[in-house]
């Protein structure tokens, strides 16, 4: 069978972490990259790294044509405008069996409505990427409790929380672009891997119900003027101004729909975790059962004296958003396949193949991102959504958030 032939649009930090993934995954090649910028070093890297001839191409069309599925790496505000390109690419006659898209989807429902219908006129199979959903250590242990969840009932609460220090480029601090803070970066993982964690094995991945969402969003940290002036003055973005939550909670309640009981997913997500690094945290919870999952709990700890982080900075290496390149630190020895990379692409590449949708795909997204915006205007309304009431899902279909039009001193101040 010839090698599976995978472009890239995007070559940033998650193009790179994605591209070391790709490493673990039988008969897939980077074929080729598209990016305003990056594009030279990724393609480099990959053709060091055994993933084959990568080329750079300077148009979407272009790659396309050369590849059996492309990537949206890309940031959100460009997503529209990249799809677009590749629907008329393939309308033009390129051979893609399949696109994908990392999360969000969209940064509003309509954003996202649009990305579904675009793929639906390219006549594509589609795959969300969400990350945790394909995590070792969560389908391991669901898994494992599968016979325990059949014979002693559904999972009744779970718990997420992705947190640490910041992201890496402007874009992601700037609410206008990214579409929020770091509920729209962020909980989109916690919200989605807390629903296919409840899901009762066999089910469909969408199989439970949201019927109500409660939600809390914060500016802790980075609104504090120390910290403000930080931001401005590495990233440019001003939080006296145009400030975004740097912290979120909250609880989206889902329905069985064959046993009308209701189950509790609880997400947390911050920008404000001044620890080891990234922390993924995810329980599970049933009657007499439970699962727990810390990626901080590693195989592998080093310690670095004051004279040695001194010499060397190389905080991370050990770990992805670590603050600390001195004392004990906590190395994860393979993070792409821990976090889900790996799996994930492995999953998109077999669907593809198979001329199908990945297990995950933009409908999909399409429900996570609601659920994102349904906890948005549920903190600036300060009450419990009920996603059942019809008005509610039409104000979504239009809402863009306080915090992502520029006017989150509204509501964070």
């Amino acid at each position: 069978m010839d090698n599976f032939k995978l472009g890239f649009i995007g070559a940033g930090f998650l193009a790179q972490f994605q591209a070391v993934a790709l490493q673990s995954v039988r008969g897939v090649e980077l074929s080729g990259v598209h990016a305003l910028k990056g594009a030279e070093e990724l393609a480099a890297y990959a053709n060091d790294n055994g993933l084959g001839e990568c080329a750079v191409y300077s148009s979407v069309a272009e790659l396309c044509n050369h590849c059996d599925a492309v990537t949206v790496f890309a940031p959100n505000f460009v997503r529209v405008d990249l799809v677009g390109q590749i629907v008329e690419a393939v309308k033009a006659g390129a051979p893609l069996k399949g696109v994908i898209c990392e999360k969000p989807l969209g940064r509003t429902v309509a954003e996202a409505k649009q990305l579904v219908q675009m793929a639906k006129d390219g006549g594509f199979p589609t795959a969300y990427f969400e990350n945790q959903n394909h995590m070792k250590p969560i389908t391991a242990a669901l898994a494992q409790l599968a016979p325990t969840i059949r014979e002693m009932g559904p999972m009744t609460l779970a718990r997420s929380a992705e947190e640490h220090a910041g992201p890496h480029e402007p874009w992601f601090w700037d609410p206008t672009r990214q579409g929020g803070g770091v509920l729209s970066d962020m909980a989109c993982h916690s919200i989605a891997c807390s629903w296919f964690t409840l899901t009762p094995p066999d089910k469909p991945i969408d199989f439970l119900q949201p019927v109500r969402v409660s939600c809390e969003t914060a500016l802790l940290k980075w609104g504090l003027p120390k910290y403000r002036q930080d931001l401005l003055d590495r990233m440019g973005i001003d939080y006296a101004k145009t400030p975004a939550e740097d912290f979120t909670t909250g609880i989206v309640t889902f329905r069985n729909p064959e046993t009308d009981q209701l189950v509790k997913a609880q997400f947390t997500n911050s920008w404000m975790y001044d620890k080891q690094g990234l922390r993924l945290l995810m329980e599970g919870l049933g009657p007499d059962y439970a699962f727990e999952v810390n990626s901080l709990q590693t195989p592998v700890n080093i310690f670095i004296g004051d004279k040695a982080a001194e010499a060397v900075a190389d905080g991370e290496l050990a770990l992805e958003k670590s603050t600390a390149s001195r004392g004990l630190l906590a190395v994860e020895p393979n993070e792409a396949d821990l976090y889900g990379y790996v799996d994930e692409l492995a999953d998109a590449v077999q669907a593809f193949r198979e001329g199908r949708d990945a297990l995950m795909n933009w409908d999909y997204g399409l429900e996570v991102t609601k659920l994102c915006q349904a906890a948005y205007m549920a903190a600036e309304r300060r009450q419990t959504l009920d996603l059942t009431d019809a008005a509610v899902q039409k104000n979504l279909d239009g809402y863009t958030s306080l915090i992502a039009q520029g006017r989150g001193a509204e509501v964070l101040f």
